[in-house]
């Protein structure tokens, strides 16, 4: 569909509307709960701030804006696979669900909360990378809390096995001065260190270095502490946390990202990733949610 007919059919007067920016159809959400941005490029939540608060969500304001690149920054849906690809094989990093188009399947107005339901079924790409039979259904409920869902279903003739992760940049004051509790003495294996397993401090964590780190079997909530506010984030058929921030040494590789915005992030993310990735026999279907509410320190 084309702008006038996206407003047309899903458009809600004076509080969802969509706009084209840089040649990417995005739409903006106004309403008294909370602003939202979401682009249809890999169905991508760039901003969520509810009424009276700050910003949730970090964007880096040197990402690109263009069909073949993933965003940088808001809440990017790493499908069917997490970092590269598994055996050397080709493909995009976090799988090709962040950089195609999706589709809008439903948009409406619910006391104060906009739900928005986004689709992703097999392209060009996934084809070419053999993903065929499935189908993605992606929903937010955008309002003084984040509710997401992602189910993916396989139509296909035979297992369907995946993995992913809602790779969710939150922006905070100064990462070295913000905690994330919920995960201490879990296990998690460090990709900054040769994938070595170690354990978590029996204390919320705090920051000290550039950080990749992979929490297996884990299905905790974890609040971030970012001064005088809390981020909550629950969840659900999620088997894995990942906690990463570049820090300098990685930034100064990533051309999307300026060297100095890393204490201004941290990425918690719900995701089911390696041991914890999923398999779906033909005709079955799994949907992890994510839940995020802000409160007070």
């Amino acid at each position: 569909m084309n702008l006038t007919e996206l407003n047309d059919h899903f458009g809600l007067s004076g509080v969802l509307t969509f706009e084209d920016h840089n040649g990417l159809t995005r739409l903006q959400v106004k309403t008294p709960a909370c602003t939202a941005t979401v682009y249809l490029h890999g169905a991508h939540l760039t901003h969520w701030q509810p009424t009276g608060a700050q910003p949730v969500l970090f964007l880096s304001d040197r990402s690109d804006f263009a069909p073949d690149k993933a965003i940088r920054g808001g809440i990017p849906v790493c499908f069917p696979w997490f970092g590269p690809r598994a055996g050397g094989k080709p493909g995009p990093s976090h799988g090709f669900a962040r950089i195609q188009p999706w589709e809008v399947a439903f948009a409406a107005l619910s006391g104060e909360n906009v739900h928005l339901t986004l689709t992703l079924g097999p392209t060009a790409l996934s084809r070419s990378l053999g993903f065929d039979g499935f189908r993605v259904a992606y929903e937010m409920v955008l309002g003084k809390k984040l509710t997401l869902r992602l189910t993916v279903a396989n139509y296909g003739e035979g297992m369907l096995k995946y993995e992913e992760a809602l790779h969710t940049y939150f922006s905070i004051g100064e990462v070295r001065r913000t905690t994330i509790a919920g995960l201490e003495s879990a296990l998690f294996v460090d990709k900054t260190d040769g994938l070595k397993e170690k354990e978590t401090p029996p204390e919320a964590l705090i920051l000290s270095g550039q950080t990749d780190r992979v929490f297996p079997e884990n299905v905790s909530s974890t609040t971030i502490g970012d001064g005088p506010r809390t981020i909550t984030i629950n969840k659900s058929n999620s088997a894995t946390t990942v906690v990463w921030n570049p820090w300098t040494e990685g930034s100064v590789t990533l051309k999307d990202l300026r060297p100095d915005a890393w204490p201004g992030f941290v990425c918690v993310e719900t995701a089911n990733t390696g041991e914890d990735a999923i398999t779906l026999a033909p005709n079955d279907a799994h949907t992890m949610q994510a839940e995020i509410t802000l409160g007070k320190a």
